[in-house]
């Protein structure tokens, strides 16, 4: 538990009998109610996901702080694929904290004391089966057609073949009706369940709606033992029945695809003058249904003199990676403004936790795999990194291949 936070023990009366995911429910619930922003998520191979509340959107920081600093307050990062006024950049403190590995206590951040008693009430109310989630004030991205993104595929390849860019990731929004009855409480849970190796979320912001995503690709995380750690991903195919990962054959596209990815994520310790790192792979690994590419990059921080800020300045470099925008960067985010034809908002940007578990220790995801959650559908997201060599009609079946991922919580 963070210092300086206050352990609010025992649960009040009202909650005698209640088991951890009824807790929580009834605190999401009163989170929702009083319009609280909030983000649920479960870590990879963990066993019990955290709950965290911020006091308001207010007491939200905005742009980008020193998110992977020890010194920074707790909180949940949640970044847009580009920072504007509406999807601004939100890191959001760790006012009121439920984990339910310890399910008998909440903890309770001293700026945020005014809150205890509503935490009683909140468990007295009754909890409606549906939820009142915040959704986004934005118009719903058009869906792109078959056509339309074959189109934009194209489109991409052609600015490669002309060298304006050396890769682009194109991308496309889906949208899918709500099933009747749906939970996004029940559906972050089943989520879990199916991908024990991805980081599984489920954030509500008032005015920026509620995401719900299962994401197997780390951004920047420092650990307790003071390392810190990127991986490049990219390539996919299907992972078929009965097929090993190690067993997977990958065309020429994919293995040049992803060599771009590891060879920017160098460039960016270069720029830094940072070159004391581990590099492993690239090696298959399987994400759900999907093979991916991955080559995993390590920097022991103790031997770093500037380590003190040198997750904070590769998440700026990072971000958008090469895997989400292309490279040059500026040319490959220019050429998806241009074409793109929608706002991906908070799809390909990242989020996670930091400094929740204890000082020092963040884990920051790419926010793939995602759908943003609307009254009665659901905007899905997929894209596909395109190389000279792409053929459009099978980036398109990746995207669809892609949106299956989240898509298992419709179904």
């Amino acid at each position: 538990m963070q210092a300086g936070q206050l352990r609010y023990l025992p649960w009040p009366a009202v909650a005698a009998g209640m088991d951890a995911p009824t807790r929580l429910r009834h605190l999401v619930a009163g989170a929702l109610r009083t319009n609280r922003p909030l983000a649920l998520w479960r870590e990879p191979a963990a066993a019990h996901p955290r709950l965290l509340v911020a006091r308001s959107l207010e007491a939200a920081f905005t742009g980008l702080p020193p998110a992977l600093d020890a010194q920074a307050p707790a909180g949940f990062a949640f970044f847009p694929f580009r920072d504007s006024d509406h999807n601004p950049a939100l890191f959001l403190p760790a006012d009121v904290g439920y984990d339910l590995a310890e399910p008998e206590a909440v903890t309770v951040a001293p700026a945020a004391r005014e809150l205890v008693p509503g935490l009683t009430a909140w468990l007295g109310l009754p909890t409606p089966p549906e939820l009142a989630w915040h959704y986004g004030i934005q118009p719903a991205p058009p869906a792109a057609t078959e056509a339309e993104y074959t189109a934009l595929v194209r489109r991409g390849v052609a600015a490669i073949e002309a060298k304006e860019v050396v890769k682009v990731v194109s991308s496309r929004a889906a949208r899918r009706p709500l099933p009747p009855g749906f939970d996004p409480l029940a559906a972050f849970a089943e989520l879990s369940e199916k991908y024990p190796r991805a980081f599984v979320s489920l954030v509500s912001v008032p005015g920026l709606g509620t995401w719900l995503g299962a994401s197997p690709e780390v951004l920047a995380e420092v650990t307790a033992d003071g390392h810190f750690h990127t991986m490049a991903l990219a390539g996919t195919q299907p992972l078929l029945p009965d097929t090993r990962p190690q067993d997977a054959i990958w065309r020429q596209k994919e293995i040049e695809e992803q060599a771009l990815v590891a060879r920017y994520i160098v460039s960016c310790f270069k720029q830094l003058r940072l070159r004391e790192y581990h590099e492993t792979g690239p090696r298959t690994v399987a994400a759900g249904q999907l093979l991916h590419l991955r080559t995993d990059f390590e920097v022991d921080l103790q031997n770093v003199p500037n380590a003190a800020s040198l997750g904070t300045d590769m998440l700026r470099l990072l971000h958008p990676t090469s895997a989400v925008g292309g490279m040059p960067k500026t040319a490959a985010l220019d050429f998806l403004r241009r074409h793109e034809g929608y706002d991906r908002a908070y799809y390909s940007g990242f989020l996670g936790p930091v400094n929740v578990a204890a000082p020092g220790i963040a884990r920051l995801f790419v926010n793939l795999r995602c759908l943003q959650l609307r009254p009665t559908e659901a905007i899905l997201y997929a894209g596909t990194g395109l190389t000279v060599d792409s053929d459009p009609a099978r980036e398109w079946q990746e995207t669809e291949m892609k949106l299956q991922t989240v898509g298992a919580a419709l179904q």
